[in-house]
């Protein structure tokens, strides 16, 4: 099959799935939430299967194919924690955001090929995507806990977003160990990086690099502080959002900057 039918497959699978989970929220007649999940899972098989297929089974992290890997990740990993815990309501934003991502891969960015890598640099590649998916969703804990406080503050106890989310205590608790898990791939990625990479300045890697470290400290913080001194609420959220704000534009800012506005793609 085409890779342009694929992809078109898997885009309608994952916005079909994100409307499926949404109809709850909106006080909707829906059908069982499974099957939107199903639909997610079918399209994120897709897209795995996608993002080596089109970019002749090597790993490719120019900046559009890394974005779409990332988007992947992210609703894989989605999948996977709502396996233990009641999750799919973030499906909401993550399916339709990983549809968006998958799109502009193939349909908007420009060709690409992958880089032969070594292994270590893969690996360096696998624990950074590993991180970024588990504090991604983290991070979407973060905001959804916000919003959970907000509405219990004001009592709209039976609005579609307090009966969609698992109760406040379980959805901070979940954040908390998803940041422990995406904490310890990120640093399983700066100390890969250390010993793998050679040159950070002819790699134009520093800033990047740089980033990390700052996004590193600001979750090990969040985590310290919690093991400390128990923080939690809002303190813990904007922690949180600081982190993946400033990991976001490690691993994808300097990226845009060098391939999109300095025009390197080596």
């Amino acid at each position: 099959m085409p890779t342009s039918l694929l992809s078109a497959f898997a885009i309608a699978d994952y916005v079909i799935a994100a409307v499926l989970i949404a109809l709850p929220i909106a006080r909707l007649p829906a059908p069982a939430r499974g099957i939107g999940l199903l639909l997610a899972t079918l399209a994120a098989v897709v897209h795995a299967t996608l993002i080596f297929g089109m970019h002749r089974g090597g790993l490719d992290l120019h900046f559009f194919a890394a974005l779409s890997l990332a988007g992947f990740g992210v609703a894989a990993l989605t999948l996977l924690v709502n396996l233990f815990r009641p999750v799919a309501g973030l499906g909401v934003i993550v399916f339709p955001l990983a549809a968006a991502l998958l799109a502009i891969d193939v349909f908007l960015a420009p060709e690409t090929r992958p880089q032969p890598l070594e292994w270590q640099i893969t690996l360096h590649a696998g624990f950074a995507l590993l991180a970024y998916s588990l504090l991604s969703i983290a991070a979407l804990l973060a905001i959804l806990l916000a919003l959970q406080e907000r509405a219990l503050r004001r009592r709209l106890l039976d609005s579609g977003l307090i009966r969609a989310l698992p109760p406040l205590t379980l959805t901070e608790s979940l954040m908390f160990r998803l940041i422990a898990a995406g904490f310890a791939f990120l640093t399983l990625t700066l100390v890969s990086g250390v010993l793998f990479v050679d040159d950070l300045f002819a790699q134009h890697l520093v800033h990047k690099t740089v980033l990390s470290i700052a996004s590193w400290l600001v979750f090990g913080l969040l985590l310290f502080g919690r093991w400390r001194w128990g923080w939690r609420g809002r303190r813990a959220v904007r922690l949180t959002l600081i982190g993946m704000v400033v990991l976001l534009l490690a691993f994808f800012g300097s990226k845009f900057v060098l391939e999109l506005v300095l025009k390197r793609t080596g």
